[in-house]
């Protein structure tokens, strides 16, 4: 499966191009909707989420609800287009329009700078228009529309906040109990414990006042994926470096971990390994998940849990300083509209980036152009796992 993105922030749209994914899929659309509307929640977000309602439309590949093998395209309109319209038209502008909105003062932690050196741009306009994160409502409509792939697999996907600005909630290897998980439904921040969640939400209070913004982690976890997805092979095959990939992709990831991740470093083995048991019903499994259902590059059969650490937004409504590329004074880093703290929007595109990592993987091991073939082959190998 092969995928192609396009588009600016400020642009008419949006717009991607799915190539291998299976026919014979039905496609709820609301589905694909919900997931975008749930994008722009979370607290801490900015203005510009209540300018769009992203909705998307499909300009090939289904038919009557249906995928047909061929090529899917996707559009999402960009609402706030309409006061971008002059700024951004591909026709050659005036001077006058040429000039209005120029970015000449690079933020700190953005690619402004290095973009414009990269591309010979002398307006930084040209570079962060597609580094901007706006991209991600792509992602997200491409892993909704693989999720329902993978729900018809038996493979299902979720995230949750892990940390925001220092403060700790559980993660996914902790048992949540019924009244955590109900929390966590409907959490504005994708916490489980409501004293976090309060501590939390003051914290970006202050933050917002103080013209700062602040960073945290999330937690994506994978259930039903049969062992033996990925390779060892080769490096390019081997699925955690697919997964910490995909979400290394992201805007303002600074860090990607598998089950416990950096806190290896401080156990000895004997701590570390999952040990394995076999069951007659349930076939190999194993009695922790310290790895993050990981072996060798491989899924072992167990959840998969990827962690994924989200630095600051780096547009500060109190901006450092940075320096004006036309007469390289120093200046006050110009400001865009942003967030204080957008990593519970993160946490859910990274859910659906995992999604679609996951999908690519399979269709990668099992034939794939019709659905009802990869669900019997899915089924196939699932047995033959248990009978190994």
């Amino acid at each position: 499966m092969r995928i192609l993105t396009a588009g600016e922030s400020h642009g008419p749209s949006l717009t991607a191009i799915i190539e291998g994914f299976p026919a014979g899929l039905t496609i709820d659309e609301a589905k694909i909707n919900q997931a975008l509307a749930m994008r722009q929640q979370g607290y801490g977000r900015g203005n510009r989420m209540k300018i769009e309602s992203d909705g998307v439309t499909f300009l090939s590949g289904i038919r009557h609800g249906m995928t047909l093998g061929s090529p899917i395209t996707i559009s999402i309109p960009n609402k706030d287009y309409q006061n971008w319209e002059a700024i951004m038209n591909p026709a050659a502008p005036t001077e006058a329009i040429k000039h209005e909105r120029k970015v000449t003062r690079p933020r700190p932690g953005h690619g402004d700078l290095v973009g414009g050196m990269k591309y010979q741009h002398r307006d930084l306009r040209n570079v962060l228009e597609r580094s901007s994160a706006r991209e991600t409502t792509l992602q997200v409509a491409i892993g909704a529309l693989c999720k329902q792939l993978l729900e018809a697999i038996g493979i299902q996907t979720e995230s949750k906040v892990t940390e925001i600005g220092g403060l700790q909630d559980l993660d996914y290897r902790e048992e949540l109990t019924e009244s955590q998980a109900k929390h966590l439904q409907v959490s504005s921040v994708r916490m489980c414990l409501p004293e976090v969640e309060t501590a939390v939400i003051a914290k970006i209070d202050e933050a917002k006042r103080a013209g700062d913004t602040l960073g945290g982690a999330f937690q994506v976890k994978v259930t039903g994926v049969p062992a033996g997805v990925g390779s060892y092979v080769q490096h390019d095959r081997k699925l955690d470096g697919k997964l910490a990939g995909a979400l290394m992709s992201l805007n303002a990831i600074k860090s990607v971990s598998i089950g416990l991740g950096h806190q290896l470093a401080g156990l000895p083995g004997s701590q570390v390994q999952d040990e394995i048991t076999w069951e007659e019903t349930q076939g190999y499994r194993r009695k922790t998940n310290h790895l993050g259902g990981i072996e060798a590059g491989m899924s072992n059969g167990m959840p998969i849990l990827v962690t994924g650490t989200m630095k600051p937004i780096p547009t500060l409504y109190q901006p450092l300083q940075s320096v004006d590329i036309e007469t390289k004074e120093v200046f006050k880093a110009s400001v865009e509209r942003s967030d204080t703290c957008a990593v519970p929007a993160c946490s859910r595109i990274a859910e659906h980036m995992i999604a679609t990592t996951i999908t690519q993987a399979i269709l990668e091991q099992f034939e794939s152009d019709q659905m009802p073939r990869l669900k019997q082959n899915i089924a196939d190998y699932r047995q033959y796992l248990q009978d190994f």
